[in-house]
């Protein structure tokens, strides 16, 4: 995927933490902030956190960590200030005003490095209607931030005061706009998805950048964009297999995270209908993260959400090669019975161990993909 060159700029993080938050999760959370950070294009300068019984109303964080942040800057300016959570538009106007840098929250940040992955049309506009929706409470210097990078959408660029109103008629307008011109392609889909009927369906899902574009790759010889960067894929990916004698569907999907903002998860409902309407779920997990069971859980709640949690479910632990480096051989191989033996594979759920970067296990993946395959087109699961 080629994406157009951006001088370098620089950011520093900024968590609240819970009083009785565990520090191994919050050194996570603030990792992965800065995964999302790196794939943004930024170079995280520094990260402060704080622990709070709950947020300040006015700065979010405490009063003294606001000073203390202040006087960071007046040595090391950055260009961007990023929170690991939704900021109220006051909040994001007190804190540029104390800081004199522009605020960026988490949902911000995901939306706009979902704007730079789109390519599709239905992506592009779903994107782009989530970023509206964000937007539109929230009428600060971050709009016109967002307007500079991306080139705008045909609203005025002015923000003075005077402007508030009519830019949120401007907004609305463009919600409505691009509200139908998401029915319009979600039909095309549903017509095409009618196409399928009597075709096994199965669906890759997985928390970001766990493997799953690299595994499509394996199973279909697809082209299918891979990268070691959060939101790699957004756009849906459908490919026709064939496995001795077995053919199936399978669908890649836009990788599930913590806290995703809401609005993609509304406006990505209709991408993540071939989750819905799978027969069979590859749930890929990366087994060398640390708390890999923690985004297992994100995964489990986003299926339960969409209503998808009842379907069949092969669990793909991958990156194996990760877990080899740490353990030994021996210790792999205990690892992995153990997790056999587990609550995670409980009532007879089918569980692989790979690596898909070095191929191994990748047969007995196949394997067990046809033999479930082959349950699924049997049973009444399959529309005919």
């Amino acid at each position: 995927m080629h994406e157009t060159a951006i001088p370098q700029q620089y950011c520093i993080l900024v968590s609240v933490l819970e009083k009785n938050q565990p520090s191994h999760q919050a050194m996570e959370y603030l990792q992965e902030l800065a995964f999302l950070a790196e794939t943004r294009n930024l170079i995280t300068k520094k990260t402060f956190t704080q622990k709070l019984d709950h947020p300040e109303n006015r700065t979010f964080i405490g009063k003294g960590k606001v000073e203390e942040i202040k006087a960071y800057l007046e040595e090391n300016p950055v260009d961007f200030i990023i929170f690991d959570d939704e900021l109220s538009s006051s909040q994001v106007r007190n804190l540029e005003k104390e800081l004199e840098t522009t605020i960026m929250d988490r949902s911000l940040l995901i939306l706009d490095i979902f704007l730079k992955r789109a390519q599709t049309a239905q992506a592009k506009t779903q994107v782009e209607l989530a970023r509206f929706q964000y937007m539109l409470p929230r009428l600060t210097r971050m709009w016109s931030h967002l307007e500079r990078q991306r080139g705008g959408a045909g609203t005025r660029s002015g923000s003075g005061e005077s402007q508030l109103e009519s830019d949120k008629r401007d907004i609305r307008a463009h919600i409505d706009v691009l509200k139908e011109r998401l029915l319009k392609i979600e039909s095309q889909g549903v017509t095409q998805r009618k196409h399928r009927d009597g075709v096994a369906r199965v669906a890759l899902v997985g928390y970001t950048n766990v493997g799953k574009s690299t595994i499509m790759n394996l199973l279909t010889k697809a082209d299918v964009f891979a990268e070691n960067k959060l939101f790699a894929t957004v756009d849906s990916t459908v490919r026709k297999v064939h496995m001795d004698g077995v053919n199936f569907l399978l669908s890649d999907t836009v990788g599930f995270i913590r806290k995703l903002p809401h609005q993609l998860v509304e406006c990505f409902k209709s991408t993540l209908e071939e989750v819905r309407e799978a027969d069979l779920l590859l749930h890929i997990i990366d087994i060398s993260h640390a708390n890999f069971e923690d985004q297992m859980s994100v995964v489990n709640n986003t299926l339960i959400e969409l209503k998808s949690n009842d379907k069949p479910v092969i669990l793909v632990f991958n990156k194996i090669d990760g877990l080899l480096d740490e353990l030994g051989e021996q210790g792999l191989e205990e690892r992995v019975e153990t997790l056999r033996k587990s609550y995670l594979t409980k009532d007879g759920v089918s569980a692989v161990f790979i690596s898909a970067t070095n191929k191994t296990n990748i047969d007995e993946l196949k394997e067990t993909l046809k033999t479930q395959v082959e349950l699924v087109s049997t049973s009444s699961h399959i529309r005919r």
